[in-house]
């Protein structure tokens, strides 16, 4: 008998960056989007839709560093909700570019820093997604390497699409 395909359940979440991987992403979308449509459930892509959902994903995209309190706890829903988490590009794998204020020390950091640090619920440092939860793969560059993207993609769409 053969196997029988269901859909890669898919969500893109984007915290503290430039969003770079994001506009690869959607750009990849121009050359893929009819083949992926047929593959791939897009529950949770704010940048695609506005009715998103965050429950039973398959693999979360995550893109940027964890800059506060209230994006660590939402990283924590997106880990919850998801059997595998990717992190996408820089910030998300490294932290780096956008904790690059973690070296300031606070005769460096100018009055219109501070007022920000001061005004929004940010965390003292910016920290990478693996120091908060499991990270199953990650998807390095600024922005993201396109073609190792897609292999991830393609080994998720292996593992959680055949049904037994």
């Amino acid at each position: 008998m053969a196997e029988k395909k269901r859909k890669l359940v898919v969500g893109w979440f984007s915290f503290t960056c430039s969003e770079d991987s994001t506009i690869l992403f959607t750009e990849l979308l121009n050359d893929h989007l009819k083949e992926w449509k047929k593959m791939i459930e897009f529950r949770h892509v704010k940048v695609l839709k506005s009715h998103n959902r965050l429950e039973n994903l398959d693999v979360a995209f995550v893109e940027g560093a964890i800059s506060s309190e209230k994006q660590k706890e939402e990283l924590q829903r997106i880990r919850d909700n998801s059997k595998y988490l990717v992190a996408v590009g820089a910030c998300a794998c490294s932290g780096q570019p956008s904790a690059s204020r973690n070296q300031f020390v606070s005769e460096e950091i100018n009055f219109k820093v501070f007022w920000f640090l001061e005004h929004f619920d940010y965390s003292q440092k910016v920290r990478k997604l693996s120091d908060f939860v499991k990270v199953d793969d990650e998807v390095l560059g600024c922005p993201m390497d396109p073609d190792l993207f897609l292999k991830v993609l393609e080994k998720y769409l292996k593992i959680c699409t055949t049904e037994k």
